[in-house]
């Protein structure tokens, strides 16, 4: 049980590093204006709040790694508490 615990807790700091480079880097490339449905001018007016949007995504992932690289279950349990609030309240507004 703790394998998939920490592979599936891997595979939410994957797909938090994925996010960092989605909002970060690509929000006003092609592939990013396809991902998210939006035109050039919305990407552009939007791209500080998605690069700050993603500079949290990746501390967020970089908590989960630092609870998997040392083994510590109080670390992972808090970063995915804190994923799970931070989807509840980008969910409801």
């Amino acid at each position: 049980m703790k394998i998939i615990a920490n592979v599936l807790a891997g595979f939410v700091a994957l797909s938090h590093i994925g996010f960092l480079v989605l909002e970060m880097f690509l929000w006003n490339h092609p592939i990013g204006l396809k991902i998210f449905g939006m035109t050039p001018e919305a990407a552009a007016s939007s791209a500080t709040l998605a690069a700050n949007q993603g500079l949290y995504n990746g501390f967020l992932a970089a908590g989960l790694v630092w609870g998997l690289w040392a083994g510590r279950r109080d670390l992972k349990l808090f970063f995915l508490g804190c994923i799970i609030v931070a989807g509840v309240f980008g969910g409801i507004t």
